[in-house]
């Protein structure tokens, strides 16, 4: 005979587990709240950075004697995480938060005792100099005055920042040193006039005159130190290594990927790019040029094709003067667009801000999206937009302006904002673990903003623009070309001649692009490998998802059934989006 056990029976033979699985899971979470506070006390300006603002005033002690220290905390946590939360009597979603936080106190180590940041890489501190003060006054939502206070006492700590450099500071590689002489260049002129504008106030009336009126003769001591000092002993290598690179991307990726398998599937894919580039090229070539034969079809006619239609395309750009407007007429466009076509929904209220990237921020890359701190998520998220640097000479600005014409910056800010980094991490401010919103994988951020760029056009956004698909698939390649610089430029001996080559010649970029990438590389071993890693494994899930739901595939309740876990690392993506597909919109 068969029984069936009513609900109650069910929820009453069930109640034993639950409330352990419960008592386990307020475990784990009042563990990392324990780790945080004894984190945060030990590093201040990373609170700030995460929207905790109970040491604002302060910053980190960056001795060597306090890095021990730093190491020791991670040493000790992951030592005593299964002792203090038992993994098995987790429900599932919490034994991935726990691995979550496994894996981030082991990469953590590793980094320590296999990396010298504070010792070879003086951007480190420009971090501190400026970054502390500046992300105070632009993302806390603490009341104007205790904000002013807290930069007061903070920037009374920074000439110990500046003395400690100057103690730890061996040997860095050059292309570091002359990163962060730009860098301090921006710290002094934000000090001196800059700091008065984001803040809102008068250098006449404002309490922040005195401290940074101090600090500039700080900061400009610390210029003649790296110019004159650190400069000429900078002959350190920036090359990681084979062995330290494998390892270290293992860690960064989290991804179930080995170094070899990332390059073997990233040389595959600029191939199979490359192919469609020229088909949507030679589609414009007659209206392009039409008096002029198209170029012979073997790989050297390919390639001439893309570069001479991207290059005529290149030559519709706007100016420097107006690219914030650009950017904001394209960011309302954006949104448009994604309401009208439900291609998630946008997160309400919206609150993020475009602005022009601060000069000491420069030197890195041509935007970036600061998102909203997810220990203090009302904040402002920062779109910032970098122009050319005020040195540049007339040539150098046409050819940035070329590279970020009307068709890319399109692209540029799907991928940074909409719906992009901006929207991915507002969702990811809102999942109820703490864990999630704090440990966030660059994998995943990376992933589902290079994932966006095509998924946008697929549905309609530039009417079929054929211009803008040239320019999306250009700028994909970037993303898969980032991957095979990273590896070679760690793992062999690449040379920043053969480097330049395979930007600009395979990936179409120009000069100062190429450029700036390659410094890029030297100074970020295997960030560049997320973007790609990334967006392979949205690419994939899309795929498998929408072959298993067929008719019943809905790609905005899709979009937001991906975002609704946090920003996970992507390997348990399969599991948590068929889990929350189940259940409605």
């Amino acid at each position: 005979m068969r029984y069936r056990l009513s609900a109650i029976a069910v929820a009453l033979s069930l109640g034993p587990w639950l409330t352990a699985a419960e008592d386990e899971s307020s475990r784990l979470t009042a563990f990392f709240r324990a780790y945080l506070d004894e984190e945060f006390r030990l590093r201040p300006f990373e609170a700030t950075q995460l929207g905790d603002h109970r040491f604002d005033d302060q910053l980190d002690d960056l001795s060597p004697e306090a890095q021990a220290r730093w190491l020791e905390l991670q040493r000790r946590t992951l030592r005593q995480l299964p002792e203090q939360v038992n993994y098995h009597r987790l429900p599932r979603p919490d034994q991935i938060d726990f691995e979550i936080f496994a894996h981030h106190l082991r990469r953590n180590i590793w980094l320590a005792e296999n990396t010298r940041r504070f010792q070879e890489d003086p951007r480190v501190y420009n971090e501190y100099i400026s970054d502390s003060i500046f992300l105070l006054l632009t993302q806390s939502t603490q009341p104007k005055a205790v904000t002013i206070r807290n930069c007061v006492a903070r920037m009374a700590r920074i000439p110990a920042v500046v003395a400690a450099a100057r103690v730890n500071l061996r040997q860095p590689p050059r292309v570091f040193v002359e990163t962060a002489l730009r860098q301090n260049r921006g710290a002094i002129a934000f000090y001196q006039s800059g700091i008065f504008e984001v803040a809102g106030e008068t250098p006449q009336l404002s309490d922040l005159a005195e401290p940074a009126r101090q600090l500039v003769p700080v900061l400009k001591d610390y210029q003649e130190f790296l110019e004159k000092e650190l400069l000429p002993q900078a002959t350190g290598n920036w090359r990681l290594g084979k062995e330290k690179f494998e390892r270290k991307l293992e860690l960064e990726l989290d991804a179930g990927l080995t170094a070899d398998e990332v390059l073997r599937e990233a040389e595959a894919e600029a191939s199979r790019v490359e192919r469609d580039m020229y088909v949507i090229a030679r589609q414009l070539w007659g209206t392009t040029f039409p008096k002029r034969p198209l170029p012979p079809d073997d790989p050297e006619g390919r390639s001439e094709t893309i570069r001479q239609v991207l290059a005529a395309l290149a030559r519709d750009h706007g100016r420097v003067e107006d690219l914030i407007a650009d950017a904001r007429a394209t960011v309302a466009n954006l949104k448009r667009f994604i309401t009208q076509a439900d291609i998630l929904r946008l997160p309400e209220p919206d609150r993020c801000r475009v602005i022009e990237m601060p000069e000491f921020q420069r030197g890195n890359a041509m935007a970036y999206l600061n998102p909203a701190p997810p220990l203090d998520p009302k904040a402002e998220s920062i779109y910032a937009i970098s122009p050319p640097p005020r040195e540049w000479d007339a040539r150098r600005v046409t050819s940035f302006l070329e590279e970020y014409n009307r068709h890319m910056l399109p692209i540029l800010t799907i991928h940074e904002a909409y719906p992009g980094h901006y929207v991915q991490l507002e969702y990811s401010n809102r999942h109820p673990s703490l864990i999630r919103r704090v440990l966030a994988s660059g994998v995943f951020a990376e992933g589902w903003a290079v994932y966006t760029e095509q998924m946008m056009l697929d549905q309609g956004y530039g009417r079929g623009d054929l211009a803008l698909r040239l320019h999306q698939l250009k700028f994909y390649l970037r993303a898969v070309l980032n991957a095979i610089l990273d590896h070679h430029m760690h793992c062999t001996t690449m040379s920043d001649d053969e480097a330049y080559r395979l930007l600009t010649q395979r990936g179409f970029q120009s000069d100062g692009e190429a450029t700036a990438k390659i410094v890029r590389a030297k100074q970020s071993s295997c960030q560049l490998s997320t973007y790609f890693v990334g967006r392979t494994a949205f690419y994939r899930l899309r795929q498998q998802m929408q072959r298993a739901l067929g008719d019943r595939f809905d790609l905005g309740r899709y979009h937001e059934a991906v975002l609704d876990h946090g920003t996970v690392p992507v390997k348990y993506l399969p599991e948590l989006v068929a889990d929350r597909l189940k259940r409605p919109r």
